[in-house]
């Protein structure tokens, strides 16, 4: 079983797991509209919220293919939560995994969740030696697309409306890096 350090200090962010105090931060971006958009579940009440804070509070370590890790990405100094971050393991033997990431859109713009999303690939390569991590995006989400690319990721794929998504066909971009991409970007950086 892997559990990351915590907490996880950036410049300007706590990174931690989630706890029950979180549920308001939380709530205050799950339940916006434009920020499920691209997302497989839809703007969330109050009490969805709290059920899907409860998996997350489950989620604090990576053992075995299928596993999630959930961490909350804090303003330091003891800010809210404003960024909702996943770490998949896809598989084990094959030493793959996958990125994830919400982020309450009051805070877009300053690199937050580049620098949080940053350390979820640390994680991946250097905690629990990936080989290659990916992350997709439904091809509208340019904002997403942009963040993998920021994060040093080269796309690989662009689907052709691969999937039916909220009433209408969509495209799908995957993003992926190797561990010796990683590894030469963290030395040039």
């Amino acid at each position: 079983m892997f559990t990351p350090p915590y907490p996880i200090m950036t410049p300007r962010l706590v990174l931690r797991p989630f706890t029950e105090a979180d549920l308001d931060d939380l709530h205050a971006f799950h339940s916006l509209p434009e920020v499920t958009r691209y997302l497989y579940w839809d703007a969330r009440t109050r009490e969805e919220t709290k059920a899907a804070l409860d998996r997350k509070i489950a989620c604090a370590s990576l053992g075995e293919d299928g596993d999630v890790l959930s961490v909350a990405a804090a303003l330091a100094g003891g800010g809210p939560v404003i960024g909702d971050l996943t770490l998949f393991l896809r598989s084990r033997e094959h030493r793959q995994g996958e990125i994830g990431f919400v982020f309450n859109p009051a805070y877009q713009g300053r690199g937050l969740a580049t620098e949080a999303a940053r350390e979820i690939l640390r994680i991946g390569f250097e905690g629990l030696g990936l080989h290659r991590v990916h992350g997709n995006c439904d091809a509208r989400n340019t904002a997403s697309a942009r963040l993998m690319e920021r994060l040093g990721m080269r796309k690989e794929a662009h689907l052709v409306e691969n999937e039916f998504f909220a009433g209408a066909w969509s495209d799908e971009l995957v993003y992926a890096m190797l561990a010796r991409e990683w590894h030469a970007g963290a030395a040039s950086a």
